[in-house]
């Protein structure tokens, strides 16, 4: 894997995907992760009906507890989510980084950094890969009334990670040369020019 902090000779910009601005890729993404989240409200309801999930049973301060907890739980995945993105630009060699919110997006992103395909692929997913193992470990450690607390942060990084998919998706079939760099609200694509010499 490899990041330069200068684009490398004889590159040119071949994609940008910013879906602040792409109203169709964004509302692609947007669908899928409300699609995804009704599915996994369904699922998780088959395995613990949500029904009830934080109402009495266990006196009357233990529900509250539970929404405080699943709030604040919500709110630290958000950061979390970014600052794994982070900490694999970094595992990949990158400078300095930028944070920020949009009002639709939180991110994590760098300016002067071009991260090679297989480089950008970690960085683009290792939320997802990382917190799902978390998040699955947790279902299992807590008890059945803790079930939908977790449920829910994991279900916010399963649909939450739609956007970060469709960006891997989009470069899959781009070659090996390609160079992406991500300010945290946009990602361009760089090819290496082919000189035909006959």
């Amino acid at each position: 894997m490899h990041c330069f902090h200068h684009l490398p000779g004889g590159y040119r910009e071949s994609l940008r995907i910013d879906l602040q601005k792409d109203r169709k890729s964004a509302l692609l993404v947007n669908s899928a992760a409300v699609l995804s989240a009704l599915a996994l409200l369904w699922i998780g309801n088959r395995l613990v009906p949500l029904r009830g999930a934080f109402l009495g049973g266990d006196g009357p301060w233990i529900p509250l507890l539970r929404l405080a907890v699943m709030w604040v739980g919500l709110a630290a995945y958000i950061v979390l989510h970014e600052l794994t993105h982070a900490a694999a630009m970094k595992l990949c060699g990158a400078g300095k980084l930028r944070f920020g919110f949009t009002g639709l997006y939180a991110f994590a992103g760098s300016e002067g950094d071009y991260f090679d395909k297989r480089a950008y692929r970690l960085i683009a997913l290792a939320p997802l890969l990382v917190w799902t193992l978390l998040l699955a470990l947790a279902l299992l450690a807590v008890p059945r009334g803790w079930f939908w607390v977790v449920w829910f942060i994991q279900l916010m990084n399963l649909s939450g990670s739609a956007g970060d998919i469709y960006v891997t998706l989009r470069l899959v079939s781009l070659p090996d040369t390609i160079l992406v760099r991500d300010t945290g609200v946009e990602m361009t694509v760089y090819d290496h020019i082919r000189i035909n010499i006959k």
